[in-house]
């Protein structure tokens, strides 16, 4: 009998020490589009300027070539700052070299969020993109951005 309680009690004690499991949120596709050049392509078209941009099919840059998101200030205002894991940063670097004059867009889950002109070669792996979105949106956006970027480089380590 004493087995009994002792066994139950034990049962009991562990039951309460376990915890419910965490769900991960799931993961933000951030995906950077080159604007096509004169080649076939889709249309996107951003949500607040209504800037009507013909993008290449396959994105330049995905989630996965993130290192960090954070908000950035400069003198136009608030914008987000992409830095590149150093691989995509050398690729971005030859592709602001040989497509000056074209966009980058952006896409979020699938939705135009913003589009920058290359003008000069980008040689940090840094990448200032402002927003299209509603005013306050942006540091929500941006902490789901940066917690995608670290769960995929945390698993990309363990791999």
């Amino acid at each position: 009998m004493k087995r009994v309680g002792g066994l139950l009690l034990l049962i009991l004690s562990l039951g309460g020490c376990t915890t419910a499991p965490v769900v991960p949120a799931k993961p933000i596709l951030a995906r950077f589009f080159l604007e096509s050049g004169g080649e076939p392509g889709a249309v996107v078209v951003l949500p607040v300027s209504e800037s009507r941009i013909v993008i290449a099919m396959k994105p330049v840059f995905t989630e996965f070539d993130l290192a960090r998101v954070e908000i950035a200030r400069v003198e136009l205002g608030q914008c987000l700052l992409f830095q590149l894991t150093p691989a995509a940063a050398r690729d971005l670097h030859r592709l602001a070299v040989s497509h000056r004059g074209q966009r980058l867009v952006l896409m979020i889950d699938g939705h135009p969020m913003g589009a920058r002109r290359i003008e000069e070669p980008i040689m940090a792996g840094d990448l200032y993109l402002f927003i299209e979105g509603p005013d306050g949106s942006l540091p929500e956006l941006q902490q789901r951005l940066q917690a995608t970027a670290l769960r995929l480089l945390r698993e990309a380590k363990t791999l």
